[in-house]
């Protein structure tokens, strides 16, 4: 069962901040009761395509109930089989933990930002370290556990905080 906790939600003012920053597809890997509604309403309001992958049965069947002509949900016995497409943003999630640097670099050239939860965790399992080598640019959300960043090889985000806090303001 979810056991919902604030600490899933960390990650959801700098993805509203990559969501303003970029326009295109949003594809997420690993959904939950944070992202995936968060995702799913922002796109529907903008109209952009969402894919959401995951793999664990139990939030499949809670984010299935998101599905809609511009939301796709697909459940995932294999990540290698996911497709690698462009994207303005993919959201990086899932499990098995060790996995989230694979497909975060899977996406270096072809998506506009990926965004990485979790990445305060720079163990085996998470292996966030690695991925950082692929990316030119790199914005860490560190205000509050899980940190959440934003990478880029398109997209400079030397001035990512100000257009986050400028977000802010706007709201």
């Amino acid at each position: 069962h979810m056991k919902p906790s604030k600490t899933y939600s960390t990650h959801m003012s700098t993805l509203l901040a990559a969501l303003q920053a970029t326009d295109g597809k949003v594809i997420e890997f690993g959904g939950g009761p944070s992202s995936t509604p968060l995702l799913h309403w922002v796109c529907k309001a903008s109209r952009r395509k969402l894919l959401t992958y995951e793999s664990h049965p139990k939030y499949y069947e809670y984010e299935h109930t998101f599905t809609s002509p511009l939301h796709k949900i697909q459940l995932v016995e294999n990540w290698n089989e996911t497709v690698v497409e462009p994207a303005g943003v993919v959201f990086i999630d899932h499990h098995p933990s060790g996995r989230r640097h694979i497909d975060a670099i899977r996406f270096k050239d072809i998506a506009d930002l990926v965004v990485v939860h979790d990445t305060e965790r720079d163990d085996d399992n998470y292996r966030n370290r690695e991925i950082w080598p692929h990316f030119k640019y790199r914005f860490d959300f560190k205000e509050c556990r899980p940190w959440t960043t934003i990478l880029s090889n398109k997209i400079d985000l030397s001035d990512f905080n100000e257009r986050y806090e400028a977000i802010g303001k706007k709201l």
